[in-house]
């Protein structure tokens, strides 16, 4: 009896834990155990005394609000102010700044998966689809990408005016403005399809659209700047940038050296109260050619010309190009992607406070402002950008490697291609799932910033993989520059995406860990909250909710991690059944693991957490990969779940999983405290680390879906632009990829006739004419071979330039004019 007891109240507190409960069953399960021990064993009054003096005990002391906090939390408080990190003002904004959502929901332990399925799916209005099927498809083909970034390094009048004329400068501004009012869905549409023909343009398109004057104005403008400047941005009147990076201090806010002082000035013929501004700022897109600049400073009013307060915080303002003082620099070229791109300063610059955006009611939140606006632009342009070129490496690549062959076979058939191939492909449905995700939350009125900084990050290194996997496949076609090569600047903008708004490494190392434990952590943030309280009664208070809170969340963690680790998440709950209902399992799993594993480097390390960045960008890759699947997993769900996308689902699904588990193995093989990290091990990974990468079976599955026609690659490539014209060298690849189809089965007979030795020697047209002498093919295969051999050529052709090489004879005939006239 006394063993069926032990274990029946060892099954009830594991039930409790697991299911978070609260004090309340807490102090029931403890009485109820006492009253079981004491009536329903024999155990002596000497020792069920003391137990229940200590139970009594335990209950007043926990039970009784006033007690617990004086004798516990008040002590706890203490210790907790003393090793809390320490927080700049900007870093409390960037905190403070967003919203959270499905990132809160991960951190929770226990997601609530019909939360995520019942999200609306994205979609494109009838009028945004038509601007797809209209306007920018004009503009595709009007963009001749090798000229613009080649011979003119800039787009030609006619495209600067087109763009204006269809507002292509306000796709977010609303039609009450002049703009088109577009959502973020569509905003990243417009941009993945003309980045498929021209990385410059979708880049001055984009910029305009995200962080700048027109997303500012929107959110925060005055109602006379808003009916001021924004039809003007939306006609394209006003070309926008905005000045942040400086030379010396990057985007860090906390060193900005740019400075406004406030005085009075001239404005326009009038004596008015305003700002004297001095900045020098570089990297700026738009900059050479905007006629707004968007300025970030700090503010200060030494003269109390505003209030008490001399330093005024971090300030936004608007300055028109023509304002004396502002000096625009020369033109950087980014890694010969020459959208304009340039420095420029003030010295001196006036301007009235009706200039500083939001106006008085706004000054020093420039900060909170920028992040909010980021979140957004890190959640579009960029991801919109990484998708774009997964889409055309898995169009375009998948079809070289149909097309191209070595040894008689096409070199998609190569194991060491099809791996690469299914890299391409997976990560290019994962990416988009994100990106359509995260867009979801945007269009909803979500400021997702911690997801945005997620998907910034993880979208441009899985560009990073597919551009590389692409020039491995396609070899001499992809390093030949020239009209004819579609991956080349794909290629050489790469660095560009990963260095923009928020360069990588920090971005995983500091900002997504960094930022998304205190924002998406269901009890840090009040707990920090409370620790900065002034009110000592009030602070004590709200941190032993805090704290009573946060350690029933970290009981139920440990309960749910050792629970579904033992399962391997089975039992848990899930939407849907099958094969793919195993994934949500298994995340619930790794959703309670990374919940409990961070909570033991938090506790542990305390504020030097923030300075173990590799331990931190590991947890930060944990709650990232958990992002990327649930969006890959919704994606299939929205779709209707077809079966031919599964390939693509578990190869993404199953990457994912291998990684987290990886970045798990890697935190607890570096934290300090090796018993610790022993713990954490048996409660995360209780029956073994169960992930390997995908399999060589399933790569190939996955690789396949490019290397024929069919309506999983279709799906998996919408959105860019292709044709199958001509004049278009996407058109050349479409036609000689579904002939190379159709010739496959009559090139398989002429392998078997060669193997047969029903050939003799020979080139393969040799070959092709002979088995057609022998009535081993028919006339029709013959022409269908004939055409597949003509397309081929032209595929696999890279452009020559004569001009190079007379330059070169021209030098070398200065020098070695005996060498050059004999050759």
């Amino acid at each position: 009896m006394g063993i069926i007891a032990f274990i029946a109240t060892l099954a009830a507190i594991w039930y409790l834990a697991y299911q978070g409960a609260g004090a309340t069953l807490w102090v029931s399960l403890l009485l109820g155990s006492l009253i079981t021990v004491t009536l329903g064993t024999d155990i002596r009054w000497f020792i069920s005394t003391p137990l229940w003096i200590l139970a009594s005990s335990l209950v007043l002391l926990l039970g009784v609000p006033r007690l617990r906090r004086k004798y516990i939390t008040a002590g706890l408080l203490r210790q907790f102010r003393k090793v809390m990190p320490p927080m700049s003002d900007t870093e409390r904004e960037a905190l403070e700044a967003g919203t959270v959502w499905w990132d809160a929901e991960l951190f929770s332990g226990k997601p609530d998966w019909e939360r995520l399925l019942n999200q609306p799916h994205t979609h494109l209005s009838t009028r945004e689809q038509a601007f797809l099927n209209g306007p920018v498809e004009t503009l595709c083909k009007m963009l001749d990408d090798w000229k613009i970034t080649h011979e003119d390094q800039d787009l030609p009048p006619e495209v600067w005016d087109y763009l204006r004329k269809e507002r292509f400068f306000g796709l977010i501004i609303p039609e009450e403005y002049g703009g088109l009012g577009f959502s973020a869905q569509a905003h990243s549409d417009v941009v993945i399809k003309i980045s498929s023909r021209s990385i410059v343009a979708a880049v001055t398109v984009m910029v305009p659209n995200s962080l700048g004057p027109g997303k500012l104005l929107l959110h925060y403008g005055t109602p006379s700047q808003r009916k001021y400047y924004l039809p003007r941005l939306a006609r394209g009147e006003e070309i926008p940038c905005f000045a942040l990076t400086g030379p010396e201090a990057g985007s860090d806010a906390g060193a900005l050296p740019d400075t406004g002082v406030v005085c009075q000035g001239q404005w326009q013929g009038k004596t008015v109260l305003g700002v004297r501004l001095n900045w020098e700022k570089r990297y700026i897109t738009l900059g050479p050619v905007a006629t707004l600049i968007g300025l970030a400073f700090k503010l200060q009013d030494p003269d109390h010309l505003l209030g008490e307060e001399e330093e005024r915080g971090i300030t936004l303002a608007l300055i028109p190009r023509d304002t004396p003082g502002v000096s625009i620099g020369a033109r950087h070229i980014p890694l010969d992607i020459p959208f304009q791109n340039g420095p420029n300063r003030g010295r001196n610059v006036f301007i009235p406070l009706s200039q500083l955006i939001g106006g008085e009611e706004y000054v020093g939140k420039g900060w909170r402002m920028l992040v909010e606006a980021l979140a957004e632009g890190r959640g579009i342009s960029l991801p919109a950008l990484a998708v774009g070129a997964g889409k055309i490496c898995s169009r375009h690549t998948g079809a070289y490697a149909a097309i191209r062959q070595q040894f008689n076979m096409p070199i998609g058939r190569f194991e060491g291609v099809e791996e690469a191939l299914a890299r391409i492909a997976g990560l290019t449905y994962q990416m988009d799932a994100a990106r359509r995700l995260t867009l979801g939350a945007l269009d909803i009125g979500e400021k997702p910033s911690v997801i945005s900084a997620i998907v910034k990050y993880h979208l441009t290194e899985g560009y990073r993989q597919i551009i590389n996997d692409a020039m491995d496949v396609q070899a001499g076609s992809g390093i030949c520059l020239g009209p004819s090569n579609l991956i080349g600047r794909t290629y050489q903008a790469l660095p560009i995406a990963v260095t923009v708004e928020g360069a990588n490494i920090l971005t995983r190392s500091m900002i997504i860990f960094g930022q998304g434990a205190m924002r998406c952590h269901p009890w840090i943030l009040k707990e920090f909250a409370a620790a900065r309280n002034p009110d000592r009664k009030q602070s004590l208070a709200d941190f032993d909710h805090a704290l009573f809170g946060h350690l029933g969340f970290l009981l139920g963690n440990i309960a749910r991690s050792l629970f579904l680790g033992l399962t391997r998440g089975r039992f848990s709950a899930t939407p849907v059944g099958g094969s793919v209902g195993r994934f949500y399992q298994q995340l619930n799993w790794m959703s309670a693991a990374f919940a409990l594993a961070a909570d033991i480097a938090m506790m542990t390390l305390g504020g030097s957490l923030k300075r173990k960045e590799r331990l931190s960008a590991r947890l930060g890759d944990v709650l990232s990969e958990m992002y990327l699947i649930s969006a890959t997993l919704k994606r299939f769900h929205d779709d209707g779940s077809p079966a031919d996308d599964l390939p693509l689902l578990r190869w993404s699904c199953e990457r994912s999983f291998y990684r987290m588990q990886e970045s798990l193995r890697l935190l607890m093989s570096n934290l300090p405290f090796r018993p610790l990290s022993w713990a954490l091990r048996l409660l995360l990974f209780p029956s073994g680390l169960p992930w390997t990468e995908p399999d060589d079976r399933l790569a190939h599955e996955t690789a396949q879906i490019l290397l024929h026609p069919c309506d999983s690659r279709e799906r998996l490539t919408q959105g860019i632009f292709h044709s199958d014209e001509d004049d278009f060298r996407e058109g050349i690849i479409e036609q000689a990829f579904r002939q190379a189809a159709v010739v496959a089965p009559v090139e398989k007979t002429l392998r078997n006739a060669r193997r047969a030795g029903a050939l003799g020697a020979g080139d393969r047209q040799t070959q092709a004419r002979e088995a057609l002498e022998k009535g081993l093919i028919s006339e029709q295969e013959m022409r269908e071979l004939d055409k597949m051999r003509m397309l081929r050529r032209r595929v696999i052709a890279v452009d020559s330039f004569e001009q190079y090489g007379e330059q070169y004879l021209l030098h070398e005939s200065a020098h070695n004019p005996e060498q050059v006239a004999q050759s």
